[in-house]
């Protein structure tokens, strides 16, 4: 069983699937892995850290493709809607792709990648359980952009996070805001308080209150209750507008005061909730900073520009997207981690076994045998349901 390490292809992209340190893991376990010519080099990962702990250098992404059984990318087509198509005449029917795929993205695509007969899985649809837990790289992913987004935060801000007492004068810490406490949203609360900075944090989740306050951010608290919050995966829900305009009325006195502002306000599936409007950022102090970590589905900011910084009324808005892929190492790493425990997971008597009785396989297997099968991607593109012997 050959596992293929292709060249990320998205511009800019700097991650690689597989850092040579889990090679010995899947090697033990039966799998032979082979990598393309300098996919790791741009995460810190030369070809001969790979060729030490056992995999095989090949010389082009033809070549990977051709070898492999399975191919691990971190941006698969779908989510790589630049470079991404070109894989298409690449793939082989009974091929396995594993990665980011963006499956609620375009019905089309996924389209596209069902007519090529490959078994595709999903990682965004990993199962937030216990047992999928080590396989969970949206959450891995997830950690190094709330870092990173306060990182970027504090290098843009006019003000210093500490609060110091000089010779000059005391100097008040910032006042940084969190909206949305999932994994990013945690994340940056407990970086920006490394950093010195008063944290607090709104989630429209309950449940969100005591993991803010146990990172010892300041939880938020409107007079607001949102109608089934979370879904069964613990992502927040899709609300009215009714209830996004009170709580951007609410919001907005707790923006105002914040030097710093990061939303991570994501829905699964759905265009991000607009939480923070232009007449909010005009009444934020000149030399503010947002962070939007929703850029990539619209931002939650009203005046976000996917993939630029921009300065509205004097506020600088981020709308970067990709940030895990500027910090390439660890993040390359974590997501390495995932993918091989997937892998492993499913790896039985020298080959891969797709149990779709197991709920992490059947919820993560989008594609197979020319057929799109995952029962939430066919209900959200409105797809007819699958008859037992066509799944």
């Amino acid at each position: 069983m050959i596992v293929g390490v292709p060249k990320e292809s998205y511009p800019g992209e700097r991650r690689v699937s597989l850092v040579p340190m889990v090679i010995p893991n899947l090697t033990k376990a039966g799998f032979e892995v082979v990598v393309e010519s300098c996919a790791g080099e741009a995460a810190g990962y030369p070809d001969a850290a790979y060729t030490d702990k056992g995999a095989k250098i090949l010389p082009d992404r033809a070549a990977v493709f051709g070898a492999a059984d399975v191919v691990v990318q971190v941006l698969c087509y779908g989510s790589n809607d630049v470079t991404g198509e070109a894989d298409l005449a690449l793939f082989r029917r009974g091929q396995v792709l594993i990665g980011f795929l963006r499956p609620f993205g375009s019905a089309e695509v996924v389209r596209q990648i069902a007519d090529t007969g490959i078994t595709c899985f999903s990682v965004e649809l990993v199962p937030r359980t216990t047992r999928a837990q080590s396989m969970d790289a949206l959450s891995s992913m997830g950690t190094i952009c709330g870092y990173k987004a306060v990182l970027v935060a504090a290098e843009t801000s006019l003000k210093i996070f500490p609060m110091l007492t000089t010779a000059a004068g005391t100097i008040t810490p910032a006042r940084v805001f969190i909206i949305g406490a999932g994994v990013a949203g945690l994340q940056a609360i407990a970086t920006a308080r490394r950093l010195g900075a008063v944290s607090s944090a709104y989630d429209m989740r309950p449940a969100a209150k005591e993991q803010v306050q146990s990172l010892g951010g300041r939880f938020v608290e409107l007079p607001i209750e949102a109608a089934n919050a979370q879904d069964a995966r613990g992502y927040g829900t899709a609300q009215d507008e009714t209830f996004y305009a009170r709580q951007r009325e609410l919001l907005g006195r707790v923006v105002k005061d914040s030097d710093v502002v990061i939303t991570a306000a994501v829905i699964p599936g759905k265009k991000s909730p607009v939480l923070i409007t232009a007449d909010m950022v005009r009444q934020m102090a000149p030399g503010s900073v947002i962070v939007d970590l929703a850029a990539e589905r619209g931002g939650n900011c009203e005046l976000t520009h996917t993939g630029e910084t921009v300065i509205e009324h004097g506020v600088a808005i981020i709308g970067a997207i990709n940030l895990a892929s500027s910090v390439p190492y660890h993040a390359s790493q974590m997501y390495s981690r995932n993918v091989t425990n997937f892998l492993l997971y499913q790896m039985k008597d020298g080959k891969l076994e797709h149990d779709l009785k197991d709920e992490i396989i059947r919820e993560t297997m989008v594609t197979h045998g020319g057929e799109i099968v995952n029962p939430r991607v066919r209900e959200f593109f409105k797809l007819p349901t699958l008859t037992p012997a066509a799944s």
